[in-house]
This record gives structure tokens, C-alpha cells and sequence, in this order.
């Protein structure tokens, strides 16, 4: 079979997989939730298998999801991102100067007042807690799918991601002690720092050791086979990953249902805002659509596992702190497939706007 055979099959598939979007993260969320409640001993056990809050079958999932991105990469036009710097700022801004600052707000709107007469009173102020940490981390790890599944420009990606570790590093802290008024944060700095190398650092080596190897052996040809047979992996280990997800909550799901879906509200709101004012803002500035949408996918999502890390430091394992902090896992990976979706159909809306940058 020619390329242009193998990558009109590969769009085809593709296309197929965003048509029918919804339904697939729907069945993912119902089996999940199904085998999590009839299977809880099973779920429990893969659960346990963590280091540091880690969970290390759902991080294999995430190698098999982001490897077949970090392949497209090519460090040395790694240097080309700086052409990028207007999304850049516009991520840096949404990711630190807005979104931890919104979650506040919105907890304290909808779970501090209009919902508090329906959820428990002694664990209100813990549920906004877990909501802002949640907000102070930036994701690491999955944007790579989403920016895989909009189009997004690969380089600036992982640019971004490894600029918001460093800054994370020194900001995390300090952010989340002002908004929940605490003189010292504890930072789980092993869970910190074993993720970033579980999920960005070896995954990377790896990708570039394959990459190097297939263009070795068989140039880019090569390259891209191996690109159109890991795609289909790449995407069943996406669905695989929200099974297991909602499988781990899924008795916490059916017997307390309303907590989280109200506190599932804020969290939606803040995805749906944060992104789209990085969006609006990369538009009105001229950045070109493949680093505007990773960009606006970037300013939304969160690194989850130092969340709820956090959360069980700071306020224990039972807390409403790390309820919300796991609400936001679950809300994590539809929640951000839709986002894709959005920024995937209004592209040519997108690209009618002010002049494109060539670079972005």
C-alpha cells in the first residue's frame, strides 16, 4: 500500500473516531463506572499499584498515547519555538495569572454559596481548597493528545509543557498558600518530580531513540508507517485510560452522585472559560491555529496527580479536598476531548480572523 493510500486510511479512521466522539467517551464512562462498582476488588488492586501518587498502569497508558507524539518531534527545530512566543505568553498568562485566580472565585461562588446547602457543611471550605489546587497545576502529560488530535504545532507543545515544570517548581507553593491563605504549603515534590520524569522525560528518550532508529534504518518512510500503525494504539489507549479512570471511582460515583456532579460544575465552567479566553486571545493576536489550539488546550487542563497528591498531604485521604481534586480526574479527559472538538470545527472561523503570524 502507498503512503498516500496508508495516510488517507489513517485520516479516515480518524475522522470516524472525532464523528463519533461523544459516544465513545460516553460507553468509556459507562463501563468504567459498571466494571468499577461489579469489579471494585480489581479496580482497587490496580488503584494500589502507584509510587508517590502515581498510578503506574495509567501512566503505561499515557506512554502508549503520547510516544507516537513525541516521535513527529525533531529536537533540532526545537530552536524554532522562540518564532512562537506570542502563544507562548498567552499560555503562560492564562496557566498563571488567571486560572488558579478563576477557580477561587468560582469555588467560593458555586460550592461556597449557591451549593452549600447541599453539600455537607463541614466540608465546604475543603472542597474549594481541592478546587484551586487543582487550577495551580497545569497539565503535563495529556496535552500532548489533545495537541496530537487538534493539530497542534508538536515543538511549541513540548516547549510549553517543559517551561510550565520549571515554573511549577517555583510557583505551585507560593500560589496555592495565598489563595487558601497558608503560611507553608507542603509540596509532594516526589510525586512532583516523578511524574515529570515518568511522563515527559522518558517518554521523550524513548520517542527520539525510535525516531533516530527508523529513520535509519528506513528514512522517512519508516517514520511514517510506524506513525500510521501506532496511531489506532495511541487512541484505544486514550478510551482504556478513561475506563480505568472512572473504573477506580466508580463506587464513589453511584453513592454520592450529587456531591459530584456539583462539584464537577466549577471545574466545567473554568475548562470552558480558561480556554476559551486563551483561544479568543491567540486569535485577536494573530497566532496561526496549530499553536493557538494547543495553547488554549494547555491554559484549561490540569496535572491531576500532583492535585490530589496535594490534597491528601495537606487536608488527608478522606477530605473534601481530595474529592474535588479526584471530580477533576474524572471530569479531565471528556471534558477536554470536547475542547478539542471545539477547536477542531470552528478552525475556519478561527483562520478568518486577524492576520495569521507565520509563525505564531
Amino acid at each position: 500500500m502507498s503512503d498516500h493510500v496508508v495516510k488517507a486510511v489513517a485520516a479516515k479512521e480518524m475522522s470516524i473516531f472525532e464523528r463519533y466522539l461523544t459516544l465513545w467517551v460516553a460507553l468509556c464512562i459507562a463501563v468504567g463506572v459498571a466494571l468499577g462498582h461489579f469489579f471494585s476488588g480489581v479496580f482497587q488492586l490496580i488503584g494500589g499499584m502507584e509510587v508517590a501518587q502515581v498510578n503506574l498502569p495509567v501512566a503505561v497508558l499515557i506512554w502508549l498515547m503520547i510516544i507516537p507524539m513525541l516521535v513527529k518531534i525533531d529536537f533540532g527545530a526545537l530552536s524554532q519555538v522562540r518564532e512562537h512566543w506570542r502563544g507562548v505568553g498567552v499560555t503562560l498568562f492564562i496557566n498563571w495569572a488567571v486560572k488558579p485566580f478563576s477557580m477561587a472565585l468560582l469555588g467560593w461562588l458555586f460550592i461556597g454559596k449557591l451549593f452549600a446547602p447541599y453539600l455537607p457543611a463541614d466540608q465546604v471550605n475543603s472542597y474549594i481548597a481541592g478546587l484551586i489546587i487543582l487550577a495551580a497545576a497545569p497539565c503535563t502529560a495529556m496535552v500532548f493528545v489533545w495537541s496530537n488530535l487538534c493539530d497542534g504545532e508538536p515543538h511549541f507543545t513540548l516547549s510549553q509543557v517543559a517551561v510550565n515544570d520549571v515554573i511549577m517548581i517555583f510557583a505551585f507553593a507560593p500560589i496555592v498558600g495565598l489563595l487558601l491563605g497558608l503560611s507553608a504549603i507542603t509540596v509532594p515534590w516526589e510525586t512532583l518530580f516523578l511524574s515529570v520524569v515518568l511522563y515527559i522525560v522518558v517518554p521523550v528518550i524513548i520517542a527520539q531513540v525510535l525516531r533516530k532508529y527508523l529513520l535509519a534504518t528506513g528514512g522517512e518512510a519508516a517514520l511514517q508507517s510506524a506513525l500510521d500503525r501506532l496511531g489506532p494504539a495511541s487512541l484505544v489507549a486514550l478510551l482504556a485510560t478513561l475506563v480505568l479512570l472512572f473504573g477506580f471511582q466508580g463506587e464513589q460515583i453511584i453513592t454520592q452522585p450529587l456531591i459530584i456532579a456539583l462539584l464537577a460544575v466549577p471545574i466545567l465552567i473554568q475548562v470552558y472559560f480558561n480556554s476559551g479566553l486563551a483561544y479568543l486571545l491567540n486569535r485577536r493576536f494573530g497566532v496561526a491555529h496549530c499553536v493557538a489550539a494547543p495553547s488554549a488546550l494547555i491554559g484549561a487542563s490540569n496535572f491531576f496527580e500532583l492535585a490530589v497528591a496535594t490534597a491528601i498531604v495537606l487536608f488527608g485521604f478522606e477530605s473534601g479536598a481530595a474529592l474535588a481534586t479526584v471530580v477533576g480526574v474524572l471530569v479531565e479527559v471528556p471534558v477536554m476531548l470536547s475542547v478539542v472538538r471545539i477547536v477542531n470545527v470552528t478552525k475556519s472561523w478561527y483562520e478568518r480572523g486577524p492576520a495569521r503570524s507565520p509563525a505564531g
